[in-house]
C-alpha cells in the first residue's frame, strides 16, 4: 500500500523537476517493496491480498512515471503506448482466460520479469539523463528499444501460452 500510495506524490515530484525528492521517494519505495518480498519470503507471510498488490503497484508505478516522462518529453509516446498496450493485453487475456477455463494461476514468466527490469531500469536512467548527467543518445534509444523489444516478446509470450492452455482446456 506504500508503494501505491507513493505513486502521486513521486508523480507530482517529477513534474515540478524536484529530483532529489523523487529519487528519495523512489528509493524510499523500493526499499519497502524489497523488505516487504524479504519478510513475506522469510517469514511465509504470504497472503491472496499481498500476491495481487504487489505486481498492481509495479504496474501503476511503471505506467505513472511512463506517463509523466511521455508529457515531459524524456520518453518517445510510441514506447509509452507499446507498454501500456502489453498492460492491457495481458489484463483482458487474464480476464478472457478467467471466463473461458474458470481458472487463472497467474505466474510472471522470464521474459516478463526481464521486461519489467529493462522498464524500471528505462526509468531509472531516464531520471539520472534529466536530472544529474545526460547520458549519450545511443545508450538511451537502445534501452529504449531493449524495452519496446521485451515488450513485444512478453507480450507475445502470454498470448501463445493462454492460448495454449484455452485450447488444450477445450480439448478436455
Amino acid at each position: 500500500m506504500i508503494r501505491i500510495l507513493s505513486i502521486a506524490p513521486i508523480c507530482w515530484l517529477l513534474w515540478q523537476e524536484a529530483y532529489e525528492w523523487a529519487l528519495t521517494l523512489l528509493v524510499l519505495a523500493g526499499l519497502s517493496d524489497a523488505l516487504d518480498g524479504f519478510l513475506a519470503r522469510r517469514y511465509g507471510w504470504l497472503t491472496r491480498l499481498g500476491a495481487m498488490l504487489d505486481p498492481v503497484a509495479d504496474k501503476l508505478f511503471v505506467v505513472a512515471v511512463f506517463i509523466v516522462f511521455g508529457l515531459k518529453g524524456d520518453l518517445p509516446w510510441w514506447l509509452i503506448a507499446l507498454v501500456m498496450g502489453r498492460d492491457v493485453v495481458i489484463v483482458l487475456g487474464a480476464i478472457a482466460y478467467r471466463l473461458f477455463t474458470g481458472r487463472l494461476d497467474m505466474r510472471p514468466l522470464i521474459i516478463s520479469k526481464v521486461n519489467t527490469g529493462l522498464q524500471i531500469f528505462l526509468l531509472a536512467t531516464t531520471l539520472l539523463h534529466v536530472a544529474l548527467y545526460p547520458l549519450p543518445p545511443w545508450f538511451n534509444l537502445g534501452l529504449q528499444w531493449s524495452v519496446a523489444v521485451t515488450t513485444v516478446l512478453s507480450g507475445a509470450a502470454y498470448i501463445w501460452l493462454w492460448g495454449r492452455y484455452a485450447w488444450r482446456k477445450g480439448e478436455t
